[in-house]
Protein backbone atom coordinates (compact mmCIF):
# COMPACT_ATOMS: atom_id res chain seq x y z
CA UNK A 1 0.00 0.00 0.00
CA UNK A 2 1.53 3.41 -0.83
CA UNK A 3 1.15 6.05 1.78
CA UNK A 4 -0.53 8.96 1.52
CA UNK A 5 -0.58 12.32 3.57
CA UNK A 6 -4.57 12.48 3.95
CA UNK A 7 -4.45 15.61 6.12
CA UNK A 8 -2.88 18.04 2.48
CA UNK A 9 -5.07 15.29 0.31
CA UNK A 10 -8.19 14.98 1.60
CA UNK A 11 -8.64 18.81 1.20
CA UNK A 12 -7.57 19.07 -1.75
CA UNK A 13 -10.04 16.98 -3.42
CA UNK A 14 -12.98 17.91 -1.77
CA UNK A 15 -12.19 21.19 -2.90
CA UNK A 16 -12.10 20.62 -6.84
CA UNK A 17 -15.23 18.07 -6.07
CA UNK A 18 -17.18 21.38 -4.53
CA UNK A 19 -15.56 23.27 -7.62
CA UNK A 20 -16.95 20.82 -10.08
CA UNK A 21 -20.44 20.17 -8.68
CA UNK A 22 -21.01 24.24 -8.81
CA UNK A 23 -19.98 24.36 -12.62
CA UNK A 24 -22.40 21.01 -12.49
CA UNK A 25 -25.31 23.00 -10.94
CA UNK A 26 -24.44 26.41 -12.67
CA UNK A 27 -24.59 24.13 -16.34
CA UNK A 28 -28.32 23.09 -15.11
CA UNK A 29 -30.02 25.93 -13.88
CA UNK A 30 -28.42 28.63 -15.86
CA UNK A 31 -32.23 27.69 -18.15
CA UNK A 32 -33.76 29.07 -15.70
CA UNK A 33 -32.29 33.02 -16.02
CA UNK A 34 -32.59 33.25 -19.75
CA UNK A 35 -36.24 32.51 -19.63
CA UNK A 36 -36.91 35.28 -21.08
CA UNK A 37 -34.72 35.19 -24.07
CA UNK A 38 -35.46 31.36 -24.57
CA UNK A 39 -38.82 31.39 -24.33
CA UNK A 40 -38.91 34.45 -27.27
CA UNK A 41 -36.14 32.68 -29.13
CA UNK A 42 -37.56 29.44 -29.44
CA UNK A 43 -41.73 31.27 -29.19
CA UNK A 44 -42.40 28.86 -25.39
CA UNK A 45 -45.30 29.37 -23.76
CA UNK A 46 -44.86 28.57 -19.48
CA UNK A 47 -45.40 24.83 -20.18
CA UNK A 48 -43.43 24.09 -23.27
CA UNK A 49 -40.46 25.94 -21.08
CA UNK A 50 -41.31 23.88 -18.40
CA UNK A 51 -41.41 20.46 -20.48
CA UNK A 52 -37.55 22.44 -22.01
CA UNK A 53 -36.80 22.23 -17.88
CA UNK A 54 -38.12 18.32 -17.36
CA UNK A 55 -35.88 17.01 -20.33
CA UNK A 56 -33.00 17.24 -17.86
CA UNK A 57 -35.18 14.64 -15.27
CA UNK A 58 -35.39 12.32 -18.08
CA UNK A 59 -31.97 12.28 -18.84
CA UNK A 60 -31.02 11.82 -15.26
CA UNK A 61 -33.76 9.55 -14.05
CA UNK A 62 -32.55 7.07 -16.77
CA UNK A 63 -28.54 7.42 -15.33
CA UNK A 64 -28.62 7.81 -11.85
CA UNK A 65 -28.85 4.40 -10.45
CA UNK A 66 -26.62 2.94 -14.18
CA UNK A 67 -24.45 5.96 -12.96
CA UNK A 68 -24.20 4.29 -9.26
CA UNK A 69 -23.37 0.96 -10.41
CA UNK A 70 -20.48 1.91 -12.39
CA UNK A 71 -19.30 3.98 -9.72
CA UNK A 72 -19.40 1.01 -7.01
CA UNK A 73 -17.92 -1.15 -9.96
CA UNK A 74 -15.21 1.79 -11.49
CA UNK A 75 -14.88 4.09 -8.59
CA UNK A 76 -15.19 7.46 -8.89
CA UNK A 77 -11.67 8.60 -10.36
CA UNK A 78 -12.93 7.57 -14.25
CA UNK A 79 -16.18 7.76 -13.56
CA UNK A 80 -16.29 11.42 -12.76
CA UNK A 81 -13.41 12.56 -14.87
CA UNK A 82 -15.57 10.94 -18.07
CA UNK A 83 -18.97 12.17 -17.04
CA UNK A 84 -17.09 15.70 -16.08
CA UNK A 85 -15.88 15.50 -19.46
CA UNK A 86 -19.43 14.63 -21.30
CA UNK A 87 -21.76 17.29 -19.31
CA UNK A 88 -18.88 20.19 -20.30
CA UNK A 89 -18.98 19.19 -24.17
CA UNK A 90 -22.32 19.33 -24.29
CA UNK A 91 -23.04 22.48 -22.49
CA UNK A 92 -20.74 24.01 -25.72
CA UNK A 93 -23.17 22.36 -28.14
CA UNK A 94 -26.18 23.49 -26.12
CA UNK A 95 -24.98 26.91 -26.74
CA UNK A 96 -24.87 26.55 -30.33
CA UNK A 97 -28.17 24.45 -30.96
CA UNK A 98 -30.20 25.23 -33.33
CA UNK A 99 -34.17 23.84 -33.31
CA UNK A 100 -36.02 23.12 -30.21
CA UNK A 101 -36.51 19.78 -30.46
CA UNK A 102 -32.81 19.60 -30.98
CA UNK A 103 -32.13 21.47 -27.66
CA UNK A 104 -34.46 19.26 -25.73
CA UNK A 105 -32.50 16.13 -27.03
CA UNK A 106 -29.50 17.94 -25.92
CA UNK A 107 -31.10 18.91 -22.15
CA UNK A 108 -31.83 14.85 -22.01
CA UNK A 109 -28.35 13.74 -22.87
CA UNK A 110 -26.72 16.65 -20.02
CA UNK A 111 -29.07 14.61 -17.60
CA UNK A 112 -27.27 11.82 -18.65
CA UNK A 113 -23.98 12.84 -18.47
CA UNK A 114 -24.44 14.59 -15.03
CA UNK A 115 -26.34 10.97 -13.39
CA UNK A 116 -23.19 9.42 -12.10
CA UNK A 117 -21.99 12.96 -10.14
CA UNK A 118 -23.76 12.39 -7.32
CA UNK A 119 -23.20 8.81 -6.73
CA UNK A 120 -19.37 9.80 -7.23
CA UNK A 121 -19.97 12.80 -4.53
CA UNK A 122 -21.34 9.59 -1.90
CA UNK A 123 -18.41 6.89 -3.13
CA UNK A 124 -15.75 9.21 -2.48
CA UNK A 125 -17.30 9.94 1.14
CA UNK A 126 -17.96 6.75 1.91
CA UNK A 127 -14.42 5.62 0.96
CA UNK A 128 -12.13 8.61 2.65
CA UNK A 129 -14.38 9.44 5.58
CA UNK A 130 -15.49 7.55 9.02
CA UNK A 131 -19.00 7.90 10.13
CA UNK A 132 -17.89 10.09 13.00
CA UNK A 133 -17.71 13.23 10.50
CA UNK A 134 -19.08 12.24 7.54
CA UNK A 135 -22.22 14.32 7.51
CA UNK A 136 -20.33 17.51 8.03
CA UNK A 137 -17.44 16.86 5.67
CA UNK A 138 -20.56 16.03 2.89
CA UNK A 139 -22.38 19.32 4.02
CA UNK A 140 -19.10 21.03 3.14
CA UNK A 141 -19.25 19.70 -0.28
CA UNK A 142 -22.94 19.90 -1.20
CA UNK A 143 -23.07 23.22 -0.05
CA UNK A 144 -21.91 23.84 -3.71
CA UNK A 145 -25.68 23.16 -4.92
CA UNK A 146 -26.88 26.65 -2.87
CA UNK A 147 -23.69 28.40 -3.61
CA UNK A 148 -23.52 27.82 -6.96
CA UNK A 149 -27.28 29.31 -7.21
CA UNK A 150 -26.50 32.35 -4.64
CA UNK A 151 -22.98 33.06 -6.78
CA UNK A 152 -25.21 31.50 -9.99
CA UNK A 153 -28.22 34.20 -9.76
CA UNK A 154 -25.71 37.59 -10.16
CA UNK A 155 -22.99 36.08 -12.29
CA UNK A 156 -25.97 34.09 -14.48
CA UNK A 157 -27.63 37.50 -15.40
CA UNK A 158 -24.04 39.29 -16.17
CA UNK A 159 -23.01 36.36 -18.34
CA UNK A 160 -26.64 36.16 -20.14
CA UNK A 161 -26.94 40.03 -20.02
CA UNK A 162 -23.52 40.16 -21.68
CA UNK A 163 -22.81 37.12 -23.41
CA UNK A 164 -26.81 35.81 -24.02
CA UNK A 165 -27.52 32.42 -22.83
CA UNK A 166 -25.36 30.73 -26.02
CA UNK A 167 -22.29 32.27 -24.76
CA UNK A 168 -23.31 31.65 -21.29
CA UNK A 169 -23.22 27.77 -21.90
CA UNK A 170 -20.34 27.71 -23.97
CA UNK A 171 -18.27 29.51 -21.25
CA UNK A 172 -19.85 27.01 -18.45
CA UNK A 173 -18.60 24.19 -20.88
CA UNK A 174 -15.09 25.30 -20.91
CA UNK A 175 -14.90 25.70 -17.17
CA UNK A 176 -16.08 22.41 -16.92
CA UNK A 177 -13.68 21.06 -19.02
CA UNK A 178 -11.06 22.54 -16.52
CA UNK A 179 -12.25 20.80 -13.65
CA UNK A 180 -12.57 17.32 -15.04
CA UNK A 181 -8.91 17.58 -16.40
CA UNK A 182 -8.25 18.58 -12.60
CA UNK A 183 -9.79 15.65 -10.85
CA UNK A 184 -8.59 13.33 -13.33
CA UNK A 185 -4.80 14.66 -12.71
CA UNK A 186 -5.48 14.32 -8.78
CA UNK A 187 -7.80 11.97 -7.52
CA UNK A 188 -7.08 8.27 -7.15
CA UNK A 189 -9.61 5.69 -5.50
CA UNK A 190 -9.16 4.33 -2.17
CA UNK A 191 -8.43 0.74 -4.10
CA UNK A 192 -5.82 2.27 -5.87
CA UNK A 193 -3.86 2.99 -3.30
CA UNK A 194 -4.65 -0.13 -1.57
CA UNK A 195 -5.25 -3.95 -2.59
CA UNK A 196 -8.72 -3.96 -4.20
CA UNK A 197 -11.78 -5.65 -2.16
CA UNK A 198 -13.45 -8.01 -4.67
CA UNK A 199 -16.95 -7.10 -5.48
CA UNK A 200 -19.30 -9.38 -3.44
CA UNK A 201 -22.65 -8.44 -4.17
CA UNK A 202 -25.47 -10.72 -3.66
CA UNK A 203 -29.33 -11.05 -4.44
CA UNK A 204 -29.48 -10.43 -0.69
CA UNK A 205 -27.55 -6.48 -0.95
CA UNK A 206 -29.89 -5.88 -3.91
CA UNK A 207 -33.25 -6.52 -1.76
CA UNK A 208 -31.58 -4.75 1.19
CA UNK A 209 -30.59 -1.51 -1.35
CA UNK A 210 -34.16 -1.61 -3.27
CA UNK A 211 -36.38 -2.81 -0.08
CA UNK A 212 -35.10 -1.40 3.18
CA UNK A 213 -37.85 0.61 4.58
CA UNK A 214 -35.67 3.42 5.87
CA UNK A 215 -34.01 3.80 2.66
CA UNK A 216 -37.21 3.98 0.41
CA UNK A 217 -38.72 6.21 3.03
CA UNK A 218 -35.14 8.05 2.07
CA UNK A 219 -36.04 8.07 -1.21
CA UNK A 220 -39.59 9.51 -0.95
CA UNK A 221 -38.14 12.32 1.20
CA UNK A 222 -35.53 12.86 -1.67
CA UNK A 223 -37.94 12.89 -4.44
CA UNK A 224 -39.66 15.97 -2.18
CA UNK A 225 -36.08 18.05 -0.92
CA UNK A 226 -36.01 17.24 -5.15
CA UNK A 227 -39.02 19.39 -5.86
CA UNK A 228 -38.53 21.53 -3.93
CA UNK A 229 -34.87 22.02 -5.50
CA UNK A 230 -36.09 21.90 -9.34
CA UNK A 231 -39.15 24.51 -8.33
CA UNK A 232 -36.65 26.93 -6.78
CA UNK A 233 -33.79 26.49 -10.16
CA UNK A 234 -36.21 26.85 -13.31
CA UNK A 235 -38.88 28.61 -11.50
CA UNK A 236 -37.90 30.85 -9.11
CA UNK A 237 -36.06 33.40 -11.57
CA UNK A 238 -39.83 33.30 -13.93
CA UNK A 239 -41.65 33.48 -10.36
CA UNK A 240 -40.38 36.93 -9.34
CA UNK A 241 -40.80 38.19 -13.10
CA UNK A 242 -44.31 37.25 -13.95
CA UNK A 243 -45.56 37.81 -10.37
CA UNK A 244 -43.44 41.40 -9.23
CA UNK A 245 -42.25 42.51 -12.07
CA UNK A 246 -38.77 42.08 -11.79
CA UNK A 247 -36.16 42.75 -14.42
CA UNK A 248 -33.29 39.76 -14.78
CA UNK A 249 -30.43 41.74 -13.65
CA UNK A 250 -32.71 42.40 -10.43
CA UNK A 251 -33.53 38.84 -9.89
CA UNK A 252 -29.74 37.88 -9.95
CA UNK A 253 -29.14 39.94 -6.95
CA UNK A 254 -32.48 38.80 -5.06
CA UNK A 255 -32.17 35.62 -5.29
CA UNK A 256 -28.91 35.29 -3.83
CA UNK A 257 -30.83 36.25 -0.18
CA UNK A 258 -32.50 32.76 -0.11
CA UNK A 259 -29.54 30.89 -1.98
CA UNK A 260 -27.37 32.05 0.83
CA UNK A 261 -29.46 31.05 3.34
CA UNK A 262 -30.25 27.56 1.93
CA UNK A 263 -25.92 27.35 1.97
CA UNK A 264 -26.33 28.05 5.90
CA UNK A 265 -28.12 25.72 6.74
CA UNK A 266 -27.30 22.92 4.69
CA UNK A 267 -23.96 23.13 6.54
CA UNK A 268 -25.19 23.91 9.75
CA UNK A 269 -27.61 20.31 9.09
CA UNK A 270 -24.07 18.41 8.93
CA UNK A 271 -22.57 20.06 11.90
CA UNK A 272 -25.53 19.21 14.32
CA UNK A 273 -25.88 15.57 12.59
CA UNK A 274 -22.40 14.71 13.44
CA UNK A 275 -22.57 16.04 16.67
CA UNK A 276 -25.69 14.50 17.62
CA UNK A 277 -24.17 11.16 16.18
CA UNK A 278 -21.20 11.44 18.75
CA UNK A 279 -23.16 12.09 22.00
CA UNK A 280 -26.16 9.66 21.17
CA UNK A 281 -24.87 6.92 18.55
CA UNK A 282 -28.47 7.03 17.44
CA UNK A 283 -29.01 7.36 13.66
CA UNK A 284 -32.52 8.05 14.49
CA UNK A 285 -31.66 11.27 16.28
CA UNK A 286 -28.68 12.44 14.61
CA UNK A 287 -29.70 11.90 10.94
CA UNK A 288 -34.19 10.93 10.85
CA UNK A 289 -35.68 13.88 13.86
CA UNK A 290 -33.34 16.29 11.82
CA UNK A 291 -35.16 15.21 8.08
CA UNK A 292 -38.79 15.51 9.16
CA UNK A 293 -38.19 18.72 11.49
CA UNK A 294 -36.45 20.45 9.14
CA UNK A 295 -38.84 19.06 5.84
CA UNK A 296 -41.60 19.96 8.54
CA UNK A 297 -40.67 23.36 9.08
CA UNK A 298 -39.69 24.02 5.03
CA UNK A 299 -43.51 23.19 4.23
CA UNK A 300 -45.01 25.69 6.75
CA UNK A 301 -42.46 28.30 5.43
CA UNK A 302 -44.01 28.15 1.84
CA UNK A 303 -47.46 28.60 3.17
CA UNK A 304 -47.44 32.65 3.63
CA UNK A 305 -46.15 32.56 0.00
CA UNK A 306 -49.51 31.21 -1.72
CA UNK A 307 -50.96 34.42 -0.32
CA UNK A 308 -48.89 36.64 -2.44
CA UNK A 309 -47.38 38.68 -0.09
CA UNK A 310 -45.16 41.59 -0.62
CA UNK A 311 -42.58 41.07 -2.16
CA UNK A 312 -40.17 41.47 0.55
CA UNK A 313 -42.20 39.11 2.97
CA UNK A 314 -42.17 36.84 -0.03
CA UNK A 315 -38.31 36.62 0.01
CA UNK A 316 -38.46 35.93 3.84
CA UNK A 317 -40.70 33.13 3.70
CA UNK A 318 -38.96 31.44 0.38
CA UNK A 319 -35.54 31.93 2.03
CA UNK A 320 -36.75 30.25 5.11
CA UNK A 321 -38.26 27.25 3.21
CA UNK A 322 -35.02 26.55 1.47
CA UNK A 323 -32.66 26.80 4.42
CA UNK A 324 -34.89 24.40 6.19
CA UNK A 325 -35.91 22.25 2.97
CA UNK A 326 -31.43 21.95 2.69
CA UNK A 327 -31.08 21.50 6.15
CA UNK A 328 -31.08 17.71 5.81
CA UNK A 329 -29.27 17.32 2.44
CA UNK A 330 -25.95 16.11 3.82
CA UNK A 331 -28.17 13.58 5.84
CA UNK A 332 -29.80 12.05 3.18
CA UNK A 333 -26.52 11.27 1.03
CA UNK A 334 -25.35 9.93 4.79
CA UNK A 335 -27.79 7.22 5.63
CA UNK A 336 -26.83 5.88 2.52
CA UNK A 337 -23.50 5.27 3.91
CA UNK A 338 -24.87 4.40 6.95
CA UNK A 339 -27.08 1.71 5.92
CA UNK A 340 -25.35 0.31 2.56
CA UNK A 341 -21.72 1.61 2.60
CA UNK A 342 -20.31 -1.51 0.44
CA UNK A 343 -23.08 -0.19 -2.22
CA UNK A 344 -23.21 3.34 -1.56
CA UNK A 345 -23.01 4.88 -5.00
CA UNK A 346 -25.85 2.16 -6.10
CA UNK A 347 -27.88 2.97 -3.18
CA UNK A 348 -27.69 6.91 -4.08
CA UNK A 349 -28.09 6.10 -7.51
CA UNK A 350 -31.18 4.86 -6.36
CA UNK A 351 -32.13 7.73 -4.27
CA UNK A 352 -31.06 10.38 -7.24
CA UNK A 353 -33.99 8.24 -9.24
CA UNK A 354 -36.48 9.56 -7.20
CA UNK A 355 -34.20 12.86 -7.36
CA UNK A 356 -34.63 12.98 -11.15
CA UNK A 357 -38.65 12.02 -10.98
CA UNK A 358 -38.49 15.01 -9.39
CA UNK A 359 -36.92 16.76 -12.24
CA UNK A 360 -39.28 15.80 -14.04
CA UNK A 361 -42.71 16.63 -12.47
CA UNK A 362 -41.86 19.58 -10.87
CA UNK A 363 -40.91 21.59 -14.31
CA UNK A 364 -43.56 20.63 -16.28
CA UNK A 365 -46.35 20.46 -13.51
CA UNK A 366 -45.18 24.22 -12.41
CA UNK A 367 -45.56 25.42 -15.80
CA UNK A 368 -48.55 23.78 -16.27
CA UNK A 369 -50.26 25.03 -12.98
CA UNK A 370 -49.26 28.44 -13.48
CA UNK A 371 -50.39 28.45 -17.44
CA UNK A 372 -53.91 27.42 -16.49
CA UNK A 373 -54.20 29.50 -13.16
CA UNK A 374 -52.08 32.71 -14.12
CA UNK A 375 -49.99 32.30 -11.41
CA UNK A 376 -48.10 30.04 -8.88
CA UNK A 377 -49.67 29.48 -6.49
CA UNK A 378 -50.90 26.13 -6.66
CA UNK A 379 -47.63 24.93 -7.87
CA UNK A 380 -46.73 25.94 -4.30
CA UNK A 381 -49.33 24.26 -2.80
CA UNK A 382 -47.66 21.02 -4.73
CA UNK A 383 -44.70 21.39 -3.37
CA UNK A 384 -45.95 21.55 0.10
CA UNK A 385 -48.12 18.61 -0.01
CA UNK A 386 -44.85 16.85 -1.33
CA UNK A 387 -42.85 17.81 1.26
CA UNK A 388 -45.54 16.80 4.06
CA UNK A 389 -45.95 13.31 2.87
CA UNK A 390 -42.21 13.20 2.87
CA UNK A 391 -42.29 14.36 6.29
CA UNK A 392 -45.15 11.44 7.33
CA UNK A 393 -42.82 8.74 5.79
CA UNK A 394 -39.36 9.79 7.62
CA UNK A 395 -41.91 9.79 10.79
CA UNK A 396 -43.09 6.26 10.25
CA UNK A 397 -40.65 4.04 8.09
CA UNK A 398 -37.13 5.12 9.91
CA UNK A 399 -38.09 4.49 13.58
CA UNK A 400 -35.17 3.05 15.90
CA UNK A 401 -35.10 -0.84 15.19
CA UNK A 402 -34.91 0.23 11.00
CA UNK A 403 -32.13 2.45 10.93
CA UNK A 404 -29.28 0.41 12.75
CA UNK A 405 -26.04 -0.02 10.00
CA UNK A 406 -24.69 -2.06 8.57
CA UNK A 407 -27.72 -3.18 6.09
CA UNK A 408 -24.90 -4.39 3.24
Amino acid sequence: MRLIDTKLYLPLIITILFFTLMINYFDRSAIAYAISQIQQEFQLNNLEFGALGAAFGFGYLFMTVVGGMLVDKFKAHKVLSGSAALWSILSILIGIVTGYWLFYALRVLLGVTEGPCFPAVTRVIADWLPMTNRVKIMACTLVAVPLASALGAPLMAYLINHFSWRGTYIILGFAGLIFAVLWALFYRDKTELSTPVQDKTNKSDWKKVLFTPALLANNFAYFSYGYLLFFALLWLPGYLEQSYGLKLHQIGWFLTIPWLCAAIFLLAGGFISDKLFAKTQSIRIARSHIIWISQLLSALCFIPVILSPHLTTALIFISLGLGFGFMSNSIFYSLNIDLAKEHAATSLGIMDWFFGLAGIIAPWLTGYLSKITHNFNSAIFMMIVFTLCGVVGIIVFQRESLVKPPYS
